[in-house]
């Protein structure tokens, strides 16, 4: 079964949206590897931390070296690279780059704000990922 992606356009604040679908995926049992650059995952790994105590979601910013078990047991994987959590099925892409392996994931969502750049590293992805005959389902979201 091929990958479903879901774009999400229109972003206005993507950390924050990003932590919504965190909390989501993670309430609906989903393992969940976000890839994007060191700076913006390291926010994110702030903000996730600074949710409301109700509202925490188990997470792993990987840094180095790390426990194998540790790193198996964790839902959510703030990596660099996409091999870095091999037992995520589904990805949380932040970054510029489109998915090159997608064979083994079930989800790869992509969050956009309406920057120029955004919108044009967004399209290429997007062109990329439907002529590897992907599933893609787009979402303008404006706020």
């Amino acid at each position: 079964m091929a990958a479903e992606v879901s774009f999400y356009t229109g972003v206005s604040d993507r950390l924050h949206f990003a932590t919504r679908l965190l909390r989501k995926a993670y309430g609906s049992g989903a393992r969940v590897l976000v890839l994007g650059p060191a700076s913006l995952l390291s926010r994110l790994d702030a903000a996730l931390w600074t949710q409301e105590p109700t509202d925490f979601v188990p997470h792993l910013l990987l840094r180095g070296d790390v426990d194998e078990a540790l790193l198996k047991a964790t839902p959510i994987v703030l990596a660099e690279r996409q091999d870095a959590a091999p037992h995520c099925r589904t990805v949380l892409n932040l970054g510029a780059d489109f998915m090159a392996d997608v064979a083994a994931l079930d989800r790869v969502l992509e969050v956009l704000s309406s920057e120029p750049e955004q919108v044009q590293a967004g399209r290429r992805r997007y062109k990329a990922y439907r002529e590897m005959g992907l599933d893609i389902k787009h979402h303008e979201v404006n706020a």
